[in-house]
């Protein structure tokens, strides 16, 4: 894709959904912290439905403490890996309460530092919450910049790279959610519909 074509792509993309959002339910910075840290390995819809009593029940990283990690398992046990997002949950918590007054940090190297807390969590909460240009580069993400040509990358770290680079500025703050949306919903891994793809004009990969 040359920067004529990433254009036009982004443009198609936001005059679709000019303000797109996460999939994920939340009411709080640590709600949105909480619910990413619980995705890995989950759809949204089976996250919001686990942390849907949860969160009522434990909305800030001290109730969470109070439930303990017994009380989390319970909460989320039909998500995948559920009892390691439980004790990664609990000791973030913990962290958070004991480090950070209870609050969300603001900087990366201190999301990055929560159990259960990598790269692309941070660049979520990082953009969702405070509205930082971020790419949280997961398996959508991955799959469509590789496959438009947008930003090829062996790596999530490398696809990340290249697309901060090559996503124009006024673009940047909603791109990620418009390629996870994109990759679910239109350029899935399976059978993606480019009949019916909005930016397939665009792609690499049109027929």
């Amino acid at each position: 894709m040359n920067a004529q074509q990433v254009e036009q792509f982004f443009a198609t993309l936001k005059a679709a959904n000019p303000a797109p959002a996460t999939e994920l339910s939340f009411a709080s910075p640590f709600e949105c912290l909480a619910a990413v840290l619980l995705s890995a390995q989950a759809t949204d819809v089976g996250v919001n439905k686990a942390t849907r009593r949860l969160f009522a029940t434990a909305p800030t990283p001290e109730r969470m403490l109070a439930l303990g990690e017994a009380g989390i398992a319970e909460h989320i046990r039909t998500l995948g890996l559920f009892r390691n997002k439980a004790r990664h949950l609990l000791q973030t918590c913990r962290i958070l309460v004991e480090q950070h007054g209870g609050r969300v940090p603001r900087e990366r190297e201190a999301l990055e530092a929560l159990p259960g807390v990598g790269r692309k969590t941070a660049n979520v909460v990082l953009n969702v919450v405070w509205g930082e240009p971020t790419m949280a580069v997961d398996t959508h993400i991955f799959r469509v910049a590789n496959r438009t040509g947008l930003a090829l990358g062996k790596t999530p770290l490398a696809v990340e790279q290249g697309l901060l680079a090559r996503v124009p500025p006024g673009y940047l703050r909603d791109a990620h959610h418009w390629l996870i949306l994109h990759g679910r919903y239109v350029c899935k891994a399976r059978s993606p519909d480019c009949a019916g793809c909005a930016v397939r004009s665009n792609c690499d990969q049109r027929l």
